[in-house]
């Protein structure tokens, strides 16, 4: 390959959430969602690590957050999805609140489920919010769904599709 190929891209490997208390998320997403714990890493202080070859910190040079503190774990959610779960303890005026879909960067993850409506009532009755639905997609140009969309206890967006 060179500079002027197309990379090829093989698969996911993994998608990542910045959550503001692992132990917490940890929980929710291995005892409620039965995630499994590949390994956690860190705490990881730039102030505590030397300086890159530039004189950035290393937190800076690789993820764009000078000056951090971070813990990161793996959890792996079904055989197709790996999630980083980023706990950020330094810098001190990140924000804390999850982005709303409108903001750009905002994301959410969707996950396949084999009966929508008593998994939300499963996700209900551990913590999460739902929002209203389901909502039917049968003339769409995908294929025929229910789709819902709830808020973990954190206040970050999943939804939920069950084809129909």
């Amino acid at each position: 390959m060179t500079i002027n190929q197309a990379p090829i891209f093989k698969r996911v490997d993994h998608v990542s959430l910045t959550v503001s208390d692992l132990e917490a998320a940890l929980g929710f997403y291995t005892d409620v969602m039965g995630a499994r714990q590949l390994y956690r890493m860190g705490p990881f202080d730039a102030a505590e690590i030397p300086p890159m070859e530039d004189g950035r910190d290393w937190t800076d040079a690789h993820v764009n957050v000078p000056g951090a503190r971070l813990e990161i774990a793996m959890v792996e959610l079904a055989d197709n999805l790996r999630m980083e779960l980023f706990a950020y303890a330094k810098p001190d005026n990140a924000r804390t609140e999850p982005p709303r879909n409108c903001d750009v960067g905002s994301r959410h993850l969707c996950l396949e489920v084999e009966d929508v409506e008593a998994t939300v009532g499963y996700m209900v009755k551990h913590g999460c919010r739902a929002m209203a639905g389901p909502i039917r997609s049968e003339d769409g140009p995908g294929d025929p769904s229910l789709s819902w969309y709830i808020l973990d206890p954190f206040g970050h967006q999943l939804e939920l599709v069950e084809y129909l």
